[in-house]
């Protein structure tokens, strides 16, 4: 395994974060296809032999079962100061509005509640999962600046959000002696690659760490044709997301075949190569060993410039999908 700095941070991560969204209780969740607490423990065993350090959940991810399981796998098999533990609040609730709750005291109410279901006394990177039209930008800001004061968290992160929200909220705290974010964690993949047009270049200029989630496109990037599993059959929300584009997808995932074949390694080795080329560290989910041995190899790939070339070639723009999507009608100002 390789490892990087986080960013603005005395973070070193492997170059590979696995995504936990897909352990925990299928009975209590929005998901059908996830781990059990049992299989979720053994998958994460496998990452930390394989040295990965770097585990990403959130409090919405099987109604704080995934931060459940997480939690205590991690305190189980590894030393506190050996991983990275990366969790996610959600915008305050229409509950929480009407009972006056701010945003600062709504951050410091869910980073408690993930605390307690992890087992732990802080988290490394406490993320911002979305952004919140309804809670002024102000009170996010010095919410998350009391968590890293208390020591409740170390770092913050932010994920679905525009270049133009980064900017403006990072500015907003260098101005104010805040906390700055040091992450953002957007769709980014072959087969979508939005993230191009300003976050890259923004966050190269800024040395913000770029960790994007669905980096296998809910495993359409490392699946050949004919070949399912039962997220590719159930995720309904990724197949919101991906179907439309499929005929103009499917011409880089032929490509992404091809070149696996050609070096004798799987899809998603080739398709994690490609992205830890623009990337510091993809957030790769896991319900299986082959998908964490895979993401591990792939650190290893060196892609030639002809090989990125002949897969970047193929691509048109696509329109924004899922939680970026709504992000894109709300700041229209037709709330959704």
């Amino acid at each position: 395994m390789k490892y990087a700095a986080l960013g603005n941070s005395d973070l070193r991560v492997s170059r590979i974060c696995m995504g936990c969204m897909g352990l925990g209780n299928a009975a209590t969740g929005q998901h059908s296809w996830t781990l059990g607490e049992e299989q979720s423990r053994e998958i994460i065993k496998r990452g930390l032999e394989l040295g990965i350090n770097f585990y990403d959940t959130a409090i919405a991810y099987q109604n704080g079962t995934s931060e459940q399981f997480v939690g205590k796998a991690l305190r189980d098999f590894a030393r506190r100061e050996d991983f990275v533990i990366a969790t996610k609040f959600t915008p305050r609730t229409q509950d929480e509005i009407d009972a006056g709750v701010s945003g600062q005291q709504h951050i410091a109410n869910y980073l408690d509640q993930s605390l307690k279901n992890l087992g732990m006394d802080y988290v490394d990177l406490y993320i911002y999962h979305m952004w919140d039209y309804h809670t002024p930008m102000e009170e996010i800001m010095e919410g998350l600046h009391n968590a890293v004061t208390s020591g409740k968290a170390r770092y913050i992160g932010i994920s679905n959000c525009y270049a133009w929200q980064l900017a403006k909220a990072n500015f907003y705290a260098r101005e104010n002696g805040l906390t700055e974010f040091i992450s953002v964690q957007g769709h980014y993949n072959l087969i979508f690659r939005e993230e191009e047009r300003e976050m890259k270049p923004f966050c190269a200029d800024q040395n913000i760490a770029m960790t994007p989630y669905s980096a296998l496109a809910g495993g359409r990037l490392s699946k050949r044709p004919g070949e399912t599993s039962k997220r590719l059959a159930e995720d309904s929300y990724a197949k919101f997301k991906y179907d439309k584009t499929a005929e103009a997808d499917g011409k880089i995932i032929a490509r992404v075949t091809e070149l696996a074949d050609k070096r004798g390694v799987s899809m998603t080795e080739i398709s994690l190569a490609w992205l830890l080329t623009k990337v510091t560290a993809p957030v790769v989910g896991a319900t299986k060993f082959s998908h964490v041995d895979g993401a591990a190899r792939a650190v290893d790939i060196e892609l030639s410039q002809e090989e990125i070339n002949y897969l970047e070639e193929l691509y048109v723009p696509h329109a924004l999908v899922g939680v970026m999507a709504q992000n894109g009608r709300q700041k229209a100002g037709n709330v959704v």
